[in-house]
């Protein structure tokens, strides 16, 4: 279980090379014992494929964890159309199975899930218990994946998330900044809206419930909250807004970019292999009033995000 101050608690934590897994090891690392595991070699993480399920199961079952945090996912949502087998292995299959091991192990599983599994109808925010409609490969797996961890009877806390940015790693910010740097003009996006979410905000909220559950519950009944819930920044924004608030905080703090005009289009516009919802909002109150805490604005972590590419932090 996880001790006072989490000394020596083993903490297993999964895609820590990703934007999510890399804020979660900077918050974790300090405060209990870490394992960190990913597909791509990283400092600090160790190599493990997640569609390998004999090296999955020893690792879980030698490592005996209070807690795995799935921070990894299959996300190239196109790309998901065509390969439909390997998301499936990391976004259903491997979910599955760490849900199976946590189960065996008495371990909190916390599994982190997305708005693509609604079919963005409407434009009121979705609560948790409204019925999934995946539009696409993608959002069909992750709810496979969260399924799988519920039916699993394990203890856990699925956090539903959208819009995911960072300084770190490859995002919607990062790539506008490129794009800002080399075109006056730019068409994007503006009948999709959603609420931009920083890694490092799901991060410290992550890390915010888990120091509660061990100061609530000292026995070790971190499963006390299971559930699924959702999980993003407050506000909401189309992609054309949220790309005119990057250009806008950029130039404040020194970039010079030469972009000038952003347009918007509609999706009918801008057609991909996968469907895309057009209404990604989520209602996060039951988070709020579960785990007394409020949530920081799209726009204070983008600025937060920005200073630190700004600063050059990794």
């Amino acid at each position: 279980m996880l001790s006072e101050g989490w000394g020596g608690a083993p903490v297993l934590v999964t895609g820590a090379a990703g934007q999510l897994g890399h804020e979660l090891l900077s918050l974790l690392a300090d405060r209990c014992r870490l394992t960190a595991v990913d597909v791509v070699t990283a400092p600090g993480v160790t190599d493990l494929d997640l569609a390998d399920r004999d090296a999955v199961t020893s690792l879980v079952r030698d490592l005996q964890p209070s807690v795995i945090i799935n921070a990894a996912a299959y996300t190239a949502v196109d790309r998901a159309e065509t390969e439909a087998d390997l998301a499936r292995a990391v976004n259903t299959a491997a979910p599955a199975l760490l849900a199976d091991l946590a189960n065996e192990a008495s371990s909190l599983l916390i599994h982190y899930s997305t708005d693509y599994i609604f079919d963005g109808s409407g434009e009121l925010p979705r609560r948790e218990e409204e019925p999934a409609a995946p539009l696409n490969v993608y959002g069909q797996t992750k709810w496979e994946g969260e399924e799988a961890v519920r039916q699993s009877g394990c203890a856990h806390l699925i956090f539903r998330t959208s819009w995911v940015f960072s300084h770190y790693g490859h995002n919607f910010v990062k790539t506008m900044l490129r794009l800002g740097s080399e075109r006056t003009e730019l068409d994007i996006v503006d009948d999709q809206v959603g609420a931009p979410t920083s890694a490092a905000m799901l991060a410290d909220r992550t890390v915010h419930v888990l120091a509660g559950l061990v100061a609530d519950n000292p026995a070790g009944n971190l499963g006390s909250k299971a559930g699924t819930y959702h999980l993003t920044c407050s506000g909401e924004t189309s992609w054309r807004g949220f790309a005119e608030e990057i250009f806008r905080q950029a130039r404040g703090l020194g970039w010079e970019l030469r972009v000038r005009d952003v347009r918007g289009i509609p999706t009918s516009a801008y057609p991909t292999p996968a469907q895309r919802p057009l209404n990604s909002r989520l209602d996060c109150s039951r988070f709020c009033e579960q785990f007394a805490t409020t949530l920081p604005s799209w726009q204070e972590c983008l600025r937060d995000s920005l200073q630190r590419l700004a600063d050059g932090s990794e």
